[in-house]
């Protein structure tokens, strides 16, 4: 049982840590064995070298297997969590389910945001219950998706919803196996490169407009991205290899920025996430916003865009990982005196 200090517990969006020494040994999570594991552990070495710089006491760790034999063995005090993705890739739940079983505090998102935001199609779900605008979809599940129906499925979903779509894996990120189609003849070529990855395969209405993304931090929305690659999508090579693409921030002005702002918090709030993340919007040629998704633990790379949106704010990346590492005293102060979640 992880025993909690008064002094360093502190109220979500107000106290700050002074002392590096309040957060003891931190475990820095990273790598594992999801589709995302490059970037993961692209982001995590720019974490570690942040937290070590600041002071903080911190030690890479790859992968959820050997993240829970160290905390069983008593070796760190709580997780900084840069893991990316499902499967082993921490962000879909099931490593925080794990960490609060043995009351170890962590950052970002817990069970529920977490396993929520990773599925692209309950996302949807939870938003349009809520009211929340989100582009129109067809799901299909994974048994149809990989079978014989297969083309059937993805061509009729093509036709309801109207060309042109985007077809991705519902629950990757970091545009792993997304594809834009424009024309009907791509369609076979889109869902056989999302049916590679596990999950559902999603059938998207393309919005046509700009890419916005807001980062949020302790209960704060950082400044909106406009997005603008170079190519005509903003894919893999896009995020994390080209060096053309550019990031305007803030990326509205105005009203219009306060509403996608307040958008992308209610969004947040909507899928029960905390601590840290970014919400990725589409805003039509209208200028009508459109939630895509929720991330629970955004890259932290030299292409990252929460860095971005924060150092608009005057927050560097050393301070930038230190406020989200500070988050995870949130979660600790959450369960009591007793220790439990």
């Amino acid at each position: 049982m992880i025993a909690i200090d008064p002094h360093h517990a502190r109220a979500a969006g107000s106290g700050r840590i002074g002392d590096p020494a309040a957060f003891g040994r931190v475990a820095v999570v990273m790598g594992g064995q999801s589709a995302e594991r490059e970037v993961s552990l692209d982001s995590g070495r720019n974490v570690l070298a942040a937290l070590r710089a600041r002071g903080v006491d911190a030690h890479a760790v790859d992968g959820i297997p050997a993240l829970l034999d160290a905390l069983r063995a008593g070796h760190y005090a709580r997780v900084f969590n840069i893991l990316h993705g499902q499967r082993g890739g921490g962000e879909d739940g099931v490593l925080q389910g794990a960490l609060d079983s043995l009351c170890v505090p962590y950052t970002g998102s817990g069970v529920l945001g977490s396993a929520l935001s990773m599925d692209k199609v309950r996302s949807k779900q939870v938003w349009i219950a809520q009211g929340l605008p989100t582009p129109r979809f067809v799901a299909l599940r994974k048994s149809a998706a990989a079978g014989a129906h297969a083309a059937g499925d993805v061509h009729a979903a093509a036709r309801e919803l109207g060309l042109p779509v985007i077809v991705k894996p519902a629950c990757e990120g970091s545009s792993v196996g997304v594809s834009r189609v424009l024309r009907e003849a791509d369609l076979d070529a889109a869902a056989a490169l999302a049916a590679r990855y596990s999950g559902d395969l999603l059938v998207e209405e393309m919005i046509l407009g700009d890419e916005l993304t807001v980062g949020v931090l302790d209960r704060q929305a950082l400044p909106s991205i406009r997005i603008v690659p170079k190519g005509e999508f903003y894919d893999y090579h896009a995020k994390y290899v080209a060096e053309d693409t550019q990031y305007l921030c803030p990326g509205l002005d105005g009203a219009a920025e306060q509403d996608v702002r307040a958008l992308a918090l209610a969004a947040f709030d909507a899928l029960g996430c905390s601590g840290w993340g970014r919400v990725d919007i589409m805003r039509d040629r209208a200028g009508r916003n459109y939630l895509l998704e929720v991330n629970t633990a955004p890259g932290m790379t030299s292409h990252s865009l929460v860095p971005k949106a924060a150092r608009e704010m005057g927050i560097d990346f050393e301070t930038l990982c230190w406020r989200v590492l500070e988050t995870s005293f949130d979660r600790e102060a959450g369960w009591g005196s007793g220790g439990q979640p």
